[in-house]
C-alpha cells in the first residue's frame, strides 16, 4: 500500500483506499488532506497556476497542474480533474465543497472513469440539486415546506402569478442556485421584475440554469440546518443542528451548534425531517437540510449534497469527524456510531475570516498577505488553507479561514471567540475580524438573536472599521514623516507607543500588529491615488469587473441611485451614487476591470 508520505506513519493504517485526489483547493483542500494523513491514505493535490505556491499543494504527497486561474479551465474542468486522477493513480476523488461538489456530471464521470466519488450518488444531487425538484419531493415525503411554487415560472407573468399565490414578500430563487447566488427578494410587486431578472442572471452565471421560481419570503427567521450521515447499508443518522443565521446577502458570516434556539423536542422533530428526506432521494454520505425556523414550525429549505463550511463546529460538540465518515462510507463501509452514540457536548461557533470590509458593506478586498499569525489556546481551532505571503485573489472564494471554538455553553464560546479573534493577526489584508469582534460583543448576539437589523444597517456596519492607521506627512522643511509602532519597557512594564518623525532610512517594523486586523503599519505614498480628485468623483471601492452599468453621461441621477455592478470574488456589487446631479463623466463600460481609487463616475 502507498503510504501517506514525508515521514508520517499513523497508528492505524485504513485499507479503504490507498490514494485519493481532492478536486478543491485552500481550507477545504488541507481539512481533507488532513484526514486522509491520519487514514494512511497517500493525498493528491491538484492546483492552478495561481495557485502553485499554495499551501494545499504542499500539504499534499502529490500534486499535479490542471490550468490557470480561471476556474473554468481548472477547478471546474472536469475532464482536468478525472485525467489528473488517472495520472496519478488516485481510486477515488474528494470534491469539498463548492466547485464540483454537486455536480452531478462529475460523480457520473468519476463513475465511468472507474473513480470513486467521494460523495452521494448522481441521482441524489439530481434530486436535490433542483430546487423546486426537491420540494416536490419532500412535500410527497410529508416533509413541510416553505409556501411556495413547486415548479419554474416559464416567465415574467407566471412569477407573477406565483408571488400573489405565495403572498408578498417573495423570494425569487435560481433552480440551481445555493451559498446565496440566484436568491433575490421582492418585497411588493413592483420590485418582482428586477428581483426576477437578478435571480435569473446569477442562475444562468453560476450554475448554467436560468429557471426561476417563487416561494414566500420569510422576513426574520432563523436558519436551521441539520447534519445527516448515511451509509450504502441504508443507515441514516443526524448530529444534531446548526444555526447559521447571522449572514450577509444570504450567505452565512457565524455559524453554531447546538442551535440556541432549538430544544430537545425540536431536535428530534427536525431531526427525523432530515433522516426521512435523506432516505427519500436513497441518499449516502454526508449532507446538510437547511430550513426556516420561524418559533415552532420549521420548514425544509434545500438539501446540500456535500460537506458544509460549517461541518467543523458539529465535529466540535459530538467529536464525530465527518470528513472521515464520508472516505469510509464511499469505499462501502457502514456507519461507525449510531445515533444512539450521538451527544451534543458543550459549544461550538465558527466565525468566517472573510476579505471583506463589513464598513464597506462587505466589499470583497483581494490582496497579499503580508503577516499572518493565528490564535491558539484550550478550545481553539483554526482551519486555513493561506499564509504570509499568500495572495487571496478575486478568481476565488473571500474566505482566508475559518475560525472556530468550543466550550462548555454559549456564552463561555462567546468569550472564547472573542479572546482567539483578539489574538488572529492578518496584515496587508482588510478582513471581517473587526466585523466579528464588534458583533458578537452586542446584546443582540448575546440574546441569540439573528442580528439582521445589524448585518444590514450601514451606518452601523461602518463603525466596525478598524481604527485608521496614523498618515504619513511632510515636516516643516519638507522631509517625509512616517509612523512607527514600539514597545517599550519601563520600571519593568510593557508600554506600546507611536513615534511620529522623519523617515531617515528603511521602516522597520517593530512589533507585530495589536489589533488583529492589519499588519505592523508602513509609510503611506503621498500621491493621491487612492480615490477622486473632488467630491464630484466616484471611485471604486473594490477591485473586479464592471457587470452592468446603469446611467449614461448627462444623464440626472439622485443619491442612492444605483450606478453600476461590479463582480468580485463570486459577488455582485451595487455601487450606487454618492450625491444627486448629473453624470458628466462616465469612463467604464462592460466587461471593464477596475481597481480601488478607478474613477467610475463624475456626478456635478
Amino acid at each position: 500500500m502507498a503510504g501517506s508520505g514525508k515521514g508520517y506513519s499513523p497508528n492505524r493504517i485504513a485499507t479503504v483506499f490507498e490514494k485519493v485526489l481532492i478536486a478543491n483547493r485552500g481550507e477545504i483542500a488541507i481539512r481533507v488532506a488532513r484526514a486522509l494523513r491520519e487514514m494512511g491514505i497517500t493525498s493528491v493535490a491538484v492546483y492552478s497556476e495561481a495557485d502553485r505556491d499554495a499551501p494545499h499543494v504542499r500539504e499534499c504527497d502529490e500534486a499535479y497542474l490542471i490550468g490557470p486561474a480561471v476556474p473554468a479551465e481548472s477547478y471546474l474542468s472536469i475532464e482536468k480533474i478525472i485525467g489528473a486522477a488517472k495520472e496519478s493513480g488516485a481510486q477515488a476523488i474528494h470534491p469539498g465543497y463548492g466547485f464540483l461538489a454537486e455536480n452531478a456530471d462529475f460523480a457520473r464521470a468519476c463513475d465511468e472513469a472507474g473513480i470513486t466519488f467521494i460523495g452521494p450518488p448522481a441521482s441524489a444531487i439530481e434530486a436535490m440539486g433542483s430546487k423546486t425538484g426537491a420540494r416536490d419531493l419532500m412535500a410527497a415525503a410529508g416533509v413541510p415546506i416553505v409556501p411556495g411554487a413547486t415548479e419554474p415560472a416559464k416567465d415574467l407573468a407566471e412569477a407573477r402569478a406565483q408571488a400573489e399565490e405565495a403572498g408578498y414578500p417573495v423570494a425569487c430563487k435560481a433552480v440551481g442556485g445555493g451559498g446565496g447566488k440566484g436568491f433575490r427578494v421582492a418585497m411588493t410587486p413592483d420590485d418582482l421584475e428586477d428581483a426576477f431578472e437578478g435571480a435569473a442572471r446569477e442562475g444562468e452565471k453560476f450554475f448554467s440554469d436560468d429557471r426561476v421560481y417563487i416561494e414566500r419570503y420569510l422576513e426574520d427567521p432563523r436558519h436551521v440546518e441539520v447534519q445527516v450521515l448515511a451509509d450504502t447499508q441504508g443507515n441514516v443518522v443526524y448530529l444534531g443542528e446548526r444555526d447559521c443565521s447571522v449572514q450577509r446577502r444570504h450567505q452565512k458570516l457565524i455559524e453554531e451548534a447546538p442551535g440556541p434556539h432549538v430544544d430537545e423536542e425540536m431536535r428530534e422533530r427536525i431531526g427525523k425531517i432530515a433522516t426521512d428526506a435523506a432516505k427519500a432521494v436513497g441518499y449516502y454520505s454526508a449532507g446538510t437540510i437547511e430550513g426556516m425556523q420561524v418559533g415552532d414550525e420549521y420548514f425544509f429549505l434545500e438539501m446540500n449534497t456535500r460537506v458544509q463550511v460549517e461541518h467543523c463546529v458539529t465535529e466540535m460538540v459530538t467529536g464525530f469527524d465527518i470528513v472521515r465518515e464520508q472516505i469510509r462510507i464511499a469505499a462501502g463501509e457502514p456507519l461507525s456510531i449510531s445515533q444512539e452514540d450521538v451527544e451534543l457536548k458543550g459549544h461550538a461557533i465558527e466565525c468566517r475570516i472573510n476579505a471583506e470590509k463589513a464598513e464597506a458593506n462587505f466589499a470583497p478586498a483581494p490582496g497579499a498577505i503580508t503577516f499572518y499569525e493565528e490564535p491558539a489556546g484550550p478550545g481553539v481551532r483554526v482551519d486555513s488553507g493561506v499564509e504570509a505571503g499568500s495572495e487571496v485573489t478575486p478568481m476565488y472564494d473571500p474566505m482566508v479561514a475559518k475560525l472556530i471554538v468550543w466550550d462548555t455553553d454559549r456564552e463561555k464560546a462567546t468569550d472564547r471567540m472573542l479572546r482567539a479573534l483578539h489574538e488572529y493577526r492578518i496584515g496587508g489584508l482588510s478582513t471581517l475580524i473587526p466585523f466579528h469582534k464588534a458583533l458578537l460583543s452586542t446584546e443582540q448576539w448575546r440574546k441569540g438573536e439573528t442580528c439582521r437589523d445589524l448585518t444590514e444597517d450601514k451606518e452601523w456596519l461602518k463603525t466596525t472599521a478598524p481604527a485608521p492607521e496614523e498618515p504619513a506627512g511632510e515636516s516643516e522643511d519638507g522631509q517625509e514623516k512616517v509612523s512607527r509602532d514600539y514597545t517599550v519597557e519601563v520600571s519593568g512594564r510593557r508600554f506600546d507607543v507611536t513615534v511620529i518623525g522623519e523617515a531617515t532610512g528603511p521602516v522597520m517594523a517593530a512589533a507585530g500588529p495589536t489589533n488583529g486586523a492589519g499588519a505592523p503599519p508602513k509609510r503611506k505614498e503621498r500621491s493621491g491615488g487612492g480615490g477622486g480628485s473632488s467630491s464630484a468623483d466616484l471611485p471604486s471601492p473594490l477591485q473586479g469587473s464592471i457587470f452592468k452599468v446603469e446611467v449614461e453621461e448627462g444623464a440626472e441621477v439622485s443619491e442612492g441611485d444605483l450606478i453600476c455592478v461590479i463582480e468580485a470574488m463570486k459577488m455582485e456589487n451595487e455601487i450606487t451614487a454618492h450625491r444627486s446631479g448629473k453624470v458628466t463623466s462616465l469612463p467604464i463600460s462592460v466587461g471593464d476591470a477596475v481597481a480601488p481609487g478607478d474613477p467610475l463616475v463624475t456626478i456635478e
